[in-house]
C-alpha cells in the first residue's frame, strides 16, 4: 500500500494506472479521488500556496490511513500520494485510488481516506494572494464516518 509524500508534481492518472495494474483480473472497482487546488477560497482569490508537513510523522500517518482503510473495508489495496510545498492553482494536491472486488467498499473506503486525511495528518496550509498571506486554519466541509 504505497504512501507518498512529494515536493514533486503529482501525476495523478500515471499513478493510478501503474498502480491499479496487478488489480485489473482481481479487482471489479478501482475507485479513485484526485483533489486540486482551487484559487480561491471562503471567497478570497489565492495565487499559491505552500504545504508544510513533518517529516516521517506525516508519512507514518498516511501509512496508518492505508492500513486502517484495509482492515474496515473490503479492499485489495490502496495508493495515497500526497503534495506538499509550493503548489498553484489546478496542481494536483492529493491522490487516492481503492481497489477492490466490488464498488461499495471501494466508494466507501475512497470516501473515508479524503476525509480521515483532511482531518488528521498533520499538513499546513499557507495561502497567498493578492490581500497578503494567511494560514488555513479550518478544513472544507466534508463528512466523517
Amino acid at each position: 500500500m504505497p504512501t507518498i509524500i512529494s515536493d514533486a508534481p503529482l501525476t495523478a492518472w500515471q499513478a493510478l494506472a501503474e498502480h491499479g495494474k496487478p488489480h485489473a483480473a482481481s479487482c471489479g472497482a478501482a475507485v479513485s479521488f484526485v483533489g486540486v487546488m482551487r484559487d480561491s477560497n471562503n471567497g478570497r482569490k489565492i495565487d499559491k500556496m505552500f504545504l508544510e508537513h513533518y517529516p516521517g510523522m506525516t508519512d507514518q500517518a498516511l501509512a496508518d490511513l492505508a492500513t486502517a482503510a484495509k482492515a474496515e473495508y473490503d479492499i485489495a489495496d490502496v495508493l495515497l500520494l500526497h503534495r506538499v510545498g509550493e503548489v498553484r492553482p489546478g496542481d494536483e494536491l492529493v491522490v487516492i485510488g481503492v481497489w477492490s472486488p466490488h464498488r461499495a467498499a471501494a466508494f466507501s473506503a475512497c470516501e473515508w481516506l479524503i476525509e480521515q486525511l483532511k482531518h488528521r495528518v498533520p499538513l499546513w496550509k499557507k495561502e497567498f494572494g493578492p490581500d497578503g498571506e494567511n494560514w488555513v486554519v479550518a478544513n472544507t466541509p466534508g463528512r466523517v464516518k
